[in-house]
């Protein structure tokens, strides 16, 4: 119903979009404005297969709150559809074009506003990367936790857009729960302000909360006040070798039903060890079935080290090797970084899944995953955040073959299907966009569907913010 609204005004309006880009330029400087085909269609994709896109009509770049404004007044006037994106490292087509369209890019929006020792927060534009953010706030003595395994490219726009995690979720949590309070710009232009600055606030409904993981679909996120921690001590990481990935999950749960709190708890599985490997030369075990890397940043790191590595000997691993130091810690945490990079040069092209299951299911969804692997004759890598029970089943193909690509599709679908069998859910951390829309109607039914579409609707009347995601 969105999608033909915005199509019949398209055709009955042709004079009006026609003049898009005069009018655009009427509130944006020139450079600010791309309608150059061969520099607007590199912004048409982020980074998931299988995902249709459209040719955009225009890329805006703003670089002030005004200019945001002045954009989606345009679009609405002209019902021109408005695709939100950060740095496109989306992995589900979240912020995919569609035909005709404004990609709205906010990369240029990059400024850190803030950074208050005090009050524990940060106030940061879209735009700014993560890493970017981290490293600002480490000189203050500050500490940001939220990092995507694509932290230096990922920006914080984006993260709140999909509602991102990373690898220290485990301990810290994920990008939902540092959003303290946003400035959104709404499809008619509308500059609206959510949330506080302050450390409790319970005023209203939480409509910073519903933004968050939204994937641009109920405003444009321009402003972002984010809770921060104090800096917690270099964490050190141990490696525990598995001869299964059943055993290395029963470590997992042992280690949460023994009270530990990890900084990390991350799981790679032979197939992942091998890519990074290849990738790298990085000289990781490739005998193991399964590598569990587990981190402390606690004030005796080695100690709690010694007695994870006590909880991993006794559910079966072959061998324990705790870091150092720093330096072997961080290469460590390096290949993991890597995985999702390196599966990527198995055979060219990658389906990176991200579901999510209860810790408890994680040996089950794992299992899961080699049967699907095996019926389908796919190379099918496991990279997880075991620690939040949150794997990402990575299947492997050439795009090249449309037989290989057919049963990469089925198969990925497959491993949805287990994930809620098994309790979970589609997504945990890279959002629904194009890749999962019939995935997510599944997993929250026809009255959820309904009630969420209502929200769309009081939000984006017109249906012009990001059109064809989620639903």
């Amino acid at each position: 119903m969105i999608m033909s609204r915005i199509e019949t005004h398209r055709h009955t309006d042709a004079v009006a979009t026609g003049n898009l880009t005069d009018r655009l330029l009427a509130g944006l400087p020139v450079e600010a404005v791309l309608v150059d085909p061969d520099v607007t269609t590199s912004y048409a994709n982020d980074m998931a297969s299988f995902c249709p896109a459209g040719a955009p009509a225009v890329v805006v770049l703003p670089r002030t709150v005004e200019e945001v404004q002045h954009v989606m007044r345009t679009a609405s006037e002209l019902r021109v559809p408005v695709v939100p994106q950060g740095a496109r490292t989306g992995l589900s087509g979240g912020a995919n074009a569609t035909e005709g369209c404004i990609v709205l890019s906010l990369t240029k929006m990059d400024r850190i506003l803030e950074i208050s020792p005090v009050d524990r927060i940060a106030v940061v534009e879209p735009g700014v990367i993560n890493a970017a953010l981290s490293r600002a706030v480490e000189e203050h003595g500050l500490y940001y936790p939220p990092d995507p395994s694509s932290w230096e490219m990922c920006t914080i726009g984006g993260n709140i857009g999909t509602a991102s995690g990373g690898l220290c979720c485990v301990k810290y949590g994920v990008t939902a729960e540092y959003v303290l309070g946003l400035d959104v710009v709404l499809a008619d232009g509308r500059l609206m302000s959510t949330g506080r600055r302050t450390a409790k606030g319970v005023a209203g409904y939480d409509l910073t909360r519903l933004f968050v993981g939204s994937e641009g679909s109920l405003g444009i996120v321009v402003r972002a006040v984010l809770a921060l921690r104090p800096k917690p001590p270099r964490q050190l990481v141990l490696a525990a070798e598995f001869a299964s990935a059943t055993a290395a999950c029963d470590a997992v749960c042992r280690i949460m039903e023994g009270g530990h709190v990890p900084s990390l708890l991350e799981l790679m599985d032979r197939t992942t060890v091998k890519a990074v490997n290849d990738l790298a030369h990085m000289g990781l075990p490739e005998t193991t079935e399964a590598l569990l890397l587990a981190a402390f940043d606690t004030p005796d790191p080695a100690a709690d080290l010694a007695a994870v590595g006590a909880v991993c000997e006794a559910a079966g691993a072959t061998q324990v090797v705790p870091a150092e130091d720093a330096a072997e810690s961080d290469l460590l945490l390096q290949a993991r970084r890597l995985s999702l990079t390196a599966l990527e040069t198995v055979k060219g092209t990658t389906m990176i899944d991200d579901v999510c299951v209860p810790r408890s299911r994680l040996g089950a969804m794992l299992e899961g995953v080699e049967r699907i692997a095996g019926k389908y004759g796919l190379t099918i890598g496991v990279c997880a955040h075991a620690g939040d029970g949150n794997t990402h089943p990575t299947v492997c193909f050439d795009a090249a073959d449309p037989d290989e690509s057919r049963r990469a599709r089925e198969s990925f679908d497959e491993i949805m299907a287990l994930g809620l069998e098994l309790g979970g859910t589609i997504t945990g951390e890279h959002g629904v966009g194009v890749l999962k829309k019939e995935w997510l109607a599944r997993e929250i039914g026809p009255v959820g569907v309904e009630m969420q579409r209502a929200v769309k609707q009081v939000f984006d009347p017109l249906g012009i913010l990001n059109p064809g995601k989620l639903f």
